[in-house]
């Protein structure tokens, strides 16, 4: 069953190193078996605060996800990153339809 990974951007304080930590993490996602499936900003805000960016990446199990985390790369991207940004990470399972 594949989990789904909701990064949700709720402060961004550098768009340059921002954009820098994208061009890292998203290769970092794709080698560890993830795939994109939304990005970008909110078209609406139905309930709650706004939000600045969301990513949902699907993988195939919860093991990938967390070892996409986990790695070398996608560590790199953080490095980058820093301060520049305050998020929240979910891992959510995927629903068998029927």
């Amino acid at each position: 069953m594949p989990v789904y990974w909701v990064n949700t951007f709720t402060s961004i304080r550098d768009e340059r190193r921002l954009r820098d930590y994208a061009e890292l993490a998203g290769p970092a996602m794709l080698a560890a078996g993830g795939r994109f499936l939304a990005r970008g900003e909110p078209l609406a805000v139905l309930e709650g605060e706004a939000a600045l960016r969301t990513t949902v990446i699907e993988f195939p199990d919860l093991e990938s996800a967390v070892r996409a985390y986990r790695s070398d790369d996608y560590q790199a991207a953080l490095r980058v990153l820093g301060d520049a940004a305050s998020r929240e990470i979910r891992i959510v399972d995927g629903v068998q339809e029927g």
